[in-house]
């Protein structure tokens, strides 16, 4: 494949894009590139405040773009209802990033709803703000659901059974488990809508530095991770590249999972990778779509909000 950069991104003009996690990191860097081509773009965070600021960074940088804010705290399955609800009875989304994301929560923390706080945001609470805002996507001619997952996915820790980490919780055990979950629920999302126009799509943005770092611990955090980001990480820029690749490229296809094709996968244009072991099981799959719909009390009808 020829090196692909945002430069490649077809026009988007018409496009609206809704980003989770789009207030900073790689979710602005993608609500930014994505502006320049032409999209409409919608961040959604927990803060109005940190909202308002990066529509303005990206105004700033694309100026006459549309841009919208959305409240959405995704460990609250209370505020997913009301902005998902928001969304589904108004707009189109063309493009819907699973962008947001925590890791690395050096004790076991719950939500509001009981999970288990990094599955429950990172998985469930993507599950769950994409079947209420399904109506939404529905509406677009040729939609793309595009999922960020990671490389700690092929950790054998992330195995997904004990979801909840309810007889053992390591930090990051927990946040393996979260992004194998991304995957494992793209693949079967991918299943159940080959016969429409979605595209699901799943990618790993390498390593960046990014707000996800915000939660490492302890001297030796503190010593290693200015260390990895000279060294071994790249910006969130480059990170983004993934998801815009996935999003907006003619040439993948729903089911896939994409992610940098540089060394050991940190950094580099953008490629279809390997999955993890066992991740593209189907009975996987529809154990971890029924539990998603038991845990979070949302069942995924893939068939509302058919186009207007």
């Amino acid at each position: 494949m020829n090196h692909w950069t945002p430069d490649d991104i077809p026009d988007q003009t018409g496009r609206t894009a809704l980003i989770t996690g789009g207030n900073g990191g790689i979710g602005l860097e993608t609500a930014r590139a994505l502006a320049r081509h032409g999209a409409r773009v919608v961040l959604a965070g927990r803060s109005q405040a940190k909202l308002d600021r990066a529509a303005e960074a990206v105004r700033a940088a694309t100026p006459g773009v549309r841009t919208g804010t959305l409240v959405l705290d995704l460990s609250d399955l209370s505020s997913v209802r009301n902005a998902a609800t928001r969304i589904a009875e108004t707009e189109t989304v063309d493009l819907l990033f699973n962008n947001a994301g925590v890791m690395n929560l050096p004790e076991r923390r719950t939500t509001s709803d009981g999970l288990e706080m990094t599955v429950g945001t990172n998985h469930l609470g993507h599950f769950a703000f994409d079947a209420q805002v399904w109506p939404a996507v529905r509406r677009s001619p040729a939609p793309r659901v595009v999922t960020v997952s990671a490389i700690a996915a092929r950790w054998s820790m992330g195995r997904l059974d004990d979801l909840m980490s309810e007889k053992s919780y390591r930090a990051m055990g927990a946040y393996a488990k979260s992004k194998r979950a991304n995957i494992v629920y793209t693949l079967e999302l991918a299943r159940r809508t080959a016969s429409s126009p979605v595209e699901a799509l799943v990618v790993h943005p390498g390593s960046a530095m990014t707000g996800l770092q915000q939660h490492g611990t302890g001297a030796l955090s503190r010593i290693v991770t200015p260390i990895a980001a000279r060294l071994l990480m790249g910006s969130p820029e480059g990170a983004a590249w993934p998801s815009l690749y996935a999003a907006t490229s003619p040439h993948v296809r729903s089911g896939r999972f994409i992610g940098p094709a540089g060394r050991d996968q940190t950094s580099g244009t953008p490629k279809p990778v390997k999955l993890p072991t066992g991740a593209d099981d189907p009975a996987e799959g529809r154990r971890l779509w029924a539990a998603s719909e038991e845990l979070t009390g949302v069942p995924f009808d893939l068939e509302a909000g058919a186009a207007l």
